[in-house]
């Protein structure tokens, strides 16, 4: 079946539009599509025309850090049991100071909550900066307030808070900060814990209607199993599918019966993971994998030792060619002054998940181009390490042949 409503398109700017619309379509009203800035007509209207699941409430772009973007529909009932569950995981209901993209389910999943609880959300206004977030939490006048964040807001909100005791004070009348998109290192960890900070690591993405996994453990009926390596869920906040994508569909959403003779409905995530003690421990990409020499290396695993040490928080590790051993790793990081050398990290690395795993290169940018949601655009940086390389080929070939040019000149000279 279709949704008997159109997909109203609406811009994520005009928040008492999009907040009155999503109050809607929670209520069985037109599905909405929330739209970023500078968003093309043209963008959009093959989506605008497609037909859409039956229950449709929000449909939510992905990303698209590693590929190609995908529209995922939810239901209003999805949406809910996800507001509902991390409601009861984080003590009550209470106000949200918004300061992600409301067209990605981490940003609009904020207002759903806001929409369940009554409360009217806090916005961030403009570029995310530590100081204007704090300066904006100090007029929040909810009873519990909550704030949901990624690593790098995260990591910089700290930065101010370890320097500013009012700041820390501020981030400590939070109940609870959310910190997901990405894995959250031991780093991150312990110094939140110094802080007295309420740090509580989310694990989610928009097919579940946002962050079902609390610190490894997962909120309301959400369950979690390990298939081939991969985390698989189930639950509830699971979505109604991908728009107009019947392949996808079934590539990622299967039906299985259970012991009870149940039929179980299972997202396929595409990360690798553990289940230790009950607890989710994601530990990264299926496809962030490398082969070197036979010897098969997770990036995510290099990028989680690397960022452990100083000045390599921002640290990305990338696949790339390499003649004898067919792949090696390299990282990219943002400049940093006071960063360790690379030779100890490359020792870090090496210590914890073997040779294999070095990276031989590391390249810094001056900022790693991130998506709005946070996230390195992996795209990005790979197509400019890639012309970096092509440039640094460019240089050797022209000096080789250089080189030729100069020996042939004198090779003639000496039999003239």
């Amino acid at each position: 079946m279709t949704s008997q409503h159109a997909l109203r398109a609406i811009p994520s700017e005009d928040r008492a539009w999009l907040l009155a619309a999503l109050a809607d379509a929670l209520g069985d009203g037109a599905p909405v599509l929330p739209l970023p800035p500078g968003t093309e007509p043209s963008d959009v209207e093959a989506l605008l025309d497609a037909p859409l699941p039956a229950e449709t409430a929000l449909v939510i772009r992905t990303s698209g850090s590693t590929g190609v973007p995908k529209a995922v529909a939810l239901s209003a009932s999805s949406l809910l049991a996800s507001a509902r569950f991390t409601h009861e995981a984080l003590g009550g209901p209470g106000g949200w100071l918004v300061t992600l993209p409301s067209h990605l389910i981490s940003g609009a999943q904020m207002l759903v909550r806001s929409v369940v609880s009554g409360i009217d959300p806090v916005f961030l206004d403009g570029h995310f900066d530590p100081a204007s977030l704090v300066h904006t939490a100090e007029r929040m006048s909810a009873e519990r307030r909550y704030v949901s964040l990624v690593p790098v807001q995260f990591s910089r909100l700290l930065d101010l808070a370890e320097q500013d005791p009012d700041a820390a004070d501020t981030l400590r009348r939070f109940d609870a900060v959310l910190v997901g998109g990405q894995a959250v290192s031991l780093e991150l960890r312990r110094r939140a814990h110094d802080l007295g900070v309420a740090l509580r690591r989310s694990y989610g993405m928009t097919e579940t209607s946002g962050g079902c996994v609390y610190d490894g453990v997962e909120i309301g009926d959400t369950r979690v199993r390990i298939r081939g390596g991969e985390v698989q869920l189930a639950g509830s906040t699971l979505a109604l599918g991908y728009v107009d994508a019947p392949e996808a569909i079934a590539d990622r959403f299967i039906e299985e019966c259970g012991r009870d003779g149940e039929m179980t409905r299972w997202y396929r995530t595409g990360d690798a993971g553990e289940l230790l003690g009950g607890m989710l421990t994601v530990t990264g990409r299926l496809d962030r994998v490398l082969v070197s020499g036979g010897v098969n290396v997770s990036l995510d695993r290099i990028e989680e030792v690397a960022r452990e040490q100083r000045g390599w928080e921002s640290a990305i590790a990338l696949a790339t060619p390499h003649p004898e051993w067919g792949q090696r790793p390299t990282l990219v990081i943002e400049t940093v002054a006071d960063a360790v050398p690379f030779d100890d990290v490359q020792a870090a690395i090496r210590d914890r998940l073997g040779p294999a795993a070095v990276p031989e290169w590391a390249n810094e940018m001056a900022e790693i181009p991130r998506l709005l949601g946070g996230k390195p655009d992996l795209i990005a940086v790979e197509a400019w390490v890639q012309q970096l390389r092509q440039s640094f080929r460019e240089i050797r070939d022209a000096e080789t042949g250089s080189r030729r040019t100069d020996a042939h000149t004198v090779h003639r000279e000496d039999h003239a």
